[in-house]
């Protein structure tokens, strides 16, 4: 008997501790929430933008939220990166200064971002902070990819998981 309670209390320690040293080693996440389609039209509110003909930028300051469907972007600064052969088509924004991307019920914060429409890559980096829920994951690295929901967290994570949520 007392062999057996051993056996399964250190069945569950593992089975506990499994995720968590997944985890902090860099680990594929699910993120239901966290999705977008990338050809839905990008739309920008800010307090100012300032347009580069020469290198094909634009850059929104101030407040800055972009939306496209049901996913909210914000940050201070946002430079949005045309294309070189269609002026007209987006290629790519860098959010910078307290980014936070919101889509259902997920949300996650870093210091910065970068989305590339076509691919419907986003890669979020310094001290980032994804919110699941009531279950939190923290790192150094957030690659999410819009389509398919699912995502990278890297660089020293951190996870906390509240028991009873899956």
């Amino acid at each position: 008997m007392t062999m057996t309670f051993r056996a399964l209390t250190a069945a569950l320690v593992l089975a506990t501790l499994s995720p968590v040293a997944a985890l902090s080693q860099g680990a594929q996440l699910a993120f239901g929430g966290i999705r977008a389609d990338p050809s839905l039209p990008v739309e920008v509110t800010a307090d100012q933008l300032a347009v580069n003909q020469t290198d094909g930028t634009a850059t929104f300051t101030g407040n800055v939220l972009v939306a496209q469907g049901d996913m909210r972007l914000s940050a201070a600064e946002v430079l949005v990166e045309y294309g070189n052969d269609d002026r007209t088509r987006i290629e790519r924004l860098h959010a910078t200064g307290g980014v936070t991307l919101v889509s259902g019920t997920d949300a996650a914060e870093a210091a910065e971002a970068v989305y590339t429409i076509n691919s419907g890559d986003v890669v979020m980096t310094g001290n980032v902070l994804l919110t699941q829920g009531a279950n939190t994951v923290a790192g150094q690295r957030l690659t999410v990819d819009l389509k398919s929901g699912t995502g990278r967290m890297e660089g020293r994570v951190k996870t906390v998981l509240q028991p009873g949520d899956n």
